[in-house]
């Protein structure tokens, strides 16, 4: 134990140590933070962005810790590394964003408050995939997992936005598909079949409190998390689909949860996952003109799916 943590502490020591060396040489402020800058300009783009950043901030380490502490074995791990993860991942992709957007034209990049809203993306896609490997991989071969898989991640966005122009305002497919299928293959390659014998993926009453407060924050600030990159009438649209979207499928989760399940009662796996599937799924056309009955009718259709994917096709992948 006393050499894994020394392994460890030697690892971060040495990612953090090349993140200051990268950060001294390659970023730089952002017009809107020089000392040179206008007031009306600083505050324009705080005023456009902050707000919505908080609150996507608060998703990746509130709310994602917190939804991950539903096995009852790992509720500290599912916090801390969450933590930890998040705050090296916004660092690195700080940096991968700027090799791709920045650097190859000026040899330098220039970050901003948008910046970090996108570096906050990136560690969604991360967490989202961490979830999939949770109580399988070492803290050590999560931080190679995710400095990793950053820079796939940001190869694959800007093959997709760049060169194919695909449209994903909430990110739904460049972090939420990406994040799932990435972590269910690194869930394959690290699988062995022991897993099958093992009873420590299941929760107890305080795990599955604990992970509620994590759903209960995603849900509350997904809005912001599907219209944060946006500006003028398409973020207003995005905040007022998602808004629907994820309220129909709540209430839709909660229906099928409790007509799916034994004595008609609700199934805390359903609750904590599939009230959020309205926002994912809306994402991709959340600025859209698909008015605010099409954003319910998604909802609707996310949440019924994402209850019937748990109840049986989860079932069926462990029968393989």
């Amino acid at each position: 134990m006393a050499v894994r943590v020394k392994k460890l502490a030697l690892c971060l020591f040495f990612f953090q140590t090349l993140f200051l060396i990268l950060f001294a040489v390659f970023v730089r402020y952002g017009k809107e933070s020089d000392s040179l800058a206008s007031p009306d300009d600083t505050e324009q783009n705080l005023k456009e962005y902050y707000s919505m950043f908080q609150d996507v901030h608060i998703m990746i380490f509130v709310g994602f810790g917190f939804l991950m502490t539903f096995l009852k074995r790992y509720g500290y791990s599912s916090v801390g590394l969450n933590f930890l993860i998040a705050a090296f991942v916004v660092q690195w992709a700080t940096l991968m964003i700027g090799f791709y957007h920045g650097v190859p034209q000026h040899g330098y990049m220039e970050i901003s408050v948008y910046t970090m809203l996108s570096a906050d993306f990136a560690a969604a896609a991360i967490l989202i995939s961490f979830g999939a490997v949770l109580g399988k991989l070492s803290p050590i071969q999560l931080i190679f997992m995710a400095f990793i898989e950053i820079a796939i991640f940001q190869a694959n966005e800007f093959i997709g936005r760049e060169l194919l122009h695909a449209v994903d305002a909430g990110d739904s497919i460049f972090v939420h598909a990406f994040g799932a299928y990435f972590g269910l293959a690194v869930a394959r390659v690290t699988f062995h079949t022991d897993i099958h014998k093992s009873n420590k993926e299941a929760s107890v009453y305080n795990s599955d409190l604990f992970s509620m407060i994590g759903t209960i924050f995603l849900w509350i600030c997904w809005p912001s998390f599907n219209a944060g990159a946006l500006s003028g009438d398409d973020r207003h649209r995005a905040v007022i689909n998602t808004y629907y979207a994820i309220a129909a499928s709540c209430v839709m989760a909660f229906a099928i949860s409790s007509l799916v399940s034994k004595k008609d009662k609700f199934n805390m796996v359903h609750i904590q996952n599939a009230t959020l599937a309205g926002g994912v799924a809306v994402g991709t056309s959340a600025d859209m003109m698909i008015q605010p009955w099409g954003a319910i009718l998604i909802g609707m259709t996310a949440g019924i799916i994402s209850v019937i994917g748990f109840t049986w096709i989860t079932v069926s992948v462990y029968q393989c």
